[in-house]
C-alpha cells in the first residue's frame, strides 16, 4: 500500500514542479518589454510607422502611394476654362470645290449663283477657309459674302470645342489625353489581358508610371491600367524655366508629345494638346520669344515647288508669332489635337488660343523641345515656316 501511495505522489510532484516552473517563466516573461509589433492598420507608409507593421495590404498602398495613387484617387487641382473663350471672333466657311480648281467671288450674290462675271479667284489649294459676314441659299447650296463684300461659294463650318485644363496649383503627378479610343490593358504588354474601362478622345487622365515594353511607351492610368503611347499625350512637368527665362513665365512646346504647358511664377497654369510642325515642316526646337500678338490675321502660302500644298485661311484668331512665321494660334479648321500636322506653327483650338492670347505679352519666352531628340535642331535646317 504505501508503495503504490510512493508510486502516485511522484507523479503528482513531477506535475506540480513542471506547473510552478511554467508559470515563474511566463511571469518572468511578462515583466519584459513585448518585442513584436502587431500590424499596421491598412494604409500609405512613406516613412517607417515605427510602433507596427506595414506589411500585407500596405505594401502595397504605399507602392501607390509613391507613384501619387491613391484611395480614393485624388484628383487633379484643375479645371476647363469658360466655354465662352470657344466663340469664334469671325463666322468661317471652307470653300467647296476641287484641289485644282481656282475660288471664283462675285460682286453680287445673284452673280455667284449664277456664275457669271467673277471679278478675282483664290488659288487652288487643299486648305482654303475665309470669313464671311452674310450668307445666302440657292438650290438649299450656301454662298457667303465676304467682309469686302464679294460672295462666293462656301459652306459655314463648326469648331472643335476641345479646352485644356486650367490649374490652381501644379499637380503632383503627370497626366495627358486620350487621342483615340484606347484599349486599357492590366500590365504594361499587349499579352495582359484588357482592362473594363473606357477612354474615350479627349479624355483627360492621370499618368502615374511609365514603362517601356514591346518596342513601346505604356503608361500606367489607374491601378492595374495601362494604356499604350499610340492612344495618349503626356504633360512632362518641369516648373524649373529652361535656361535664359528670367521672369518666371514660359510657354513650353513639347514636340514628342505634342502639348503645350504654360507656366507662371514656375507654376503650371495651364495644358493642353496642339498640332504642330509636320515633316519637314517641323516646329524648329529652341528658345523664342513672342514678338507680335493680332487678334486675327491672314495666312497663306505654300512650300512645295507644284504649290501643291498652298493654304489661304483668313482671319486666323489670337495668333502670336514667336520664331519667324511661325506663330500660337487658332485653327479653326483642325477637328483633333494631338497630331502633327501644320507647316511649323502650333495649332491650338479656338478656345485654348484665346485663353493663352489673354494670359501671354509681347517679350514672354516660348521654349520648343522633342524629348524624344528626333526633330532637326541645326538653324540651317529651317526656313520661315508657315500655319
Amino acid at each position: 500500500m504505501l508503495r503504490a501511495y510512493k508510486l502516485l505522489v511522484i507523479p503528482f510532484s513531477l506535475a506540480l514542479a513542471i506547473t510552478f516552473f511554467s508559470f515563474s517563466t511566463a511571469k518572468a516573461q511578462s515583466l519584459e518589454p513585448y518585442a513584436a509589433k502587431p500590424l499596421c492598420l491598412p494604409g500609405a507608409y512613406p516613412v517607417d510607422p515605427v510602433d507596427c507593421l506595414a506589411l500585407g495590404p500596405s505594401i502595397q498602398l504605399t507602392e501607390m502611394a509613391k507613384l501619387g495613387l491613391t484611395v480614393p484617387v485624388r484628383p487633379l487641382p484643375a479645371v476647363k476654362p469658360d466655354p465662352v473663350l470657344n466663340v469664334s471672333p469671325v463666322s468661317i466657311a471652307r470653300i467647296n470645290l476641287e484641289v485644282t480648281e481656282k475660288a471664283p467671288l462675285y460682286t453680287t450674290f445673284e452673280d455667284a449663283t449664277q456664275q457669271v462675271n467673277p471679278v478675282r479667284y483664290i488659288d487652288p489649294g487643299q486648305l482654303r477657309y475665309v470669313s464671311f459676314i452674310n450668307v445666302g441659299y440657292y438650290n438649299n447650296k450656301p454662298y457667303v459674302q465676304l467682309r469686302s463684300g464679294e460672295w462666293m461659294r462656301a459652306s459655314p463650318v463648326a469648331f472643335s470645342d476641345f479646352q485644356g485644363l486650367a490649374f490652381s496649383r501644379t499637380p503632383r503627378n503627370s497626366f495627358g489625353w486620350i487621342v483615340d479610343t484606347a484599349e486599357v490593358r492590366a500590365a504594361p504588354t499587349y499579352a495582359a489581358a484588357l482592362v473594363d474601362r473606357t477612354l474615350l478622345r479627349e479624355d483627360a487622365v492621370q499618368i502615374y508610371d511609365v514603362q517601356t515594353a514591346d518596342r513601346t511607351d505604356w503608361y500606367m492610368v489607374g491601378p492595374g491600367q495601362w494604356v499604350e503611347r499610340r492612344y495618349i499625350r503626356q504633360v512632362r512637368i518641369n516648373t524649373t524655366p529652361p535656361e535664359g527665362v528670367t521672369n518666371g513665365r514660359w510657354i513650353e512646346v513639347n514636340l514628342y508629345d505634342q502639348t503645350v504647358s504654360v507656366y507662371e511664377n514656375s507654376q503650371l497654369i495651364f495644358a493642353t494638346m496642339v498640332a504642330t510642325g509636320v515633316e519637314p515642316f517641323f516646329t524648329q526646337p529652341g528658345l523664342f520669344q513672342i514678338y507680335s500678338k493680332k487678334p486675327v490675321e491672314t495666312m497663306s502660302g505654300s512650300f512645295e515647288a507644284d504649290r501643291s500644298d498652298y493654304y489661304y485661311l483668313q482671319d486666323v484668331p489670337w495668333t502670336m508669332y514667336f520664331d519667324q512665321a511661325r506663330a500660337l494660334h487658332g485653327a479653326y479648321w483642325r477637328a483633333w489635337f494631338g497630331y502633327e500636322g501644320t507647316h511649323g506653327c502650333v495649332n491650338f483650338s479656338l478656345g485654348d488660343s484665346n485663353w493663352l492670347f489673354q494670359w501671354a505679352q509681347e517679350g514672354d519666352w516660348v521654349y520648343v523641345w522633342d524629348p524624344s531628340g528626333l526633330t532637326p535642331t541645326d538653324p540651317s535646317f529651317y526656313g520661315a515656316g508657315g500655319a
